[in-house]
Parts: structure tokens; sequence; C-alpha cells
């Protein structure tokens, strides 16, 4: 394992946890103008149907993935840019 993987470990569960709490935000905001509520449906609740549920599930996770890869993708380029190397 090369050094620059080694030292882009903490750095990439730091992006992680960063990553995880915009997408909340960013979820938590378009629930909000899509679903004109402030809180998104859980699975268990038995007063909405399947159809909010499931439709809130995947915009969670579409969110979630995009700025997930964009967080990853941005602490590796700048990984590169500091180190020379692309961590794997």
């Amino acid at each position: 394992m090369k050094a620059s993987e080694v030292a882009y470990k903490p750095v990439g569960l730091a992006i992680g946890a960063v990553s995880g709490m915009l997408a909340g935000v960013a979820f938590k905001q378009a629930w909000k103008t899509i679903g004109h509520e402030e809180d998104a449906p859980d699975a268990t609740d038995e007063d909405r149907t399947w159809r909010e549920i499931l439709f809130a599930a995947a915009l969670q996770g579409a969110i979630f993935a995009v700025v997930k890869a964009a967080v990853d993708r941005a602490g590796a380029t700048a990984t590169k840019r500091l180190t020379g190397t692309w961590p794997g």
C-alpha cells in the first residue's frame, strides 16, 4: 500500500462524514420544495401512500449518491494535486 493511500484513509473517512451531512441537508431542502412539508415520510408511516414513501426513498438515495460521488471525487482530485498520486 502506498503512503498516499494510507494518508488518504482518515481523510476519506472525514470526507464521507461531511458528504453524509451535506446530503442530509440537501434532501431535507429538496423534500420541503417537492413535498411542501418539513419532514419526509417514514416507511412505517401509516398515513402515507406507497407511492409517496417510495418516491421519498428514491429521491433520498439519488441525492446521497450524487453528493457522495462529488465529494469523493473532489477529495481524490485534491489528494492528487497535493501528493502527485491518485488515491487507490
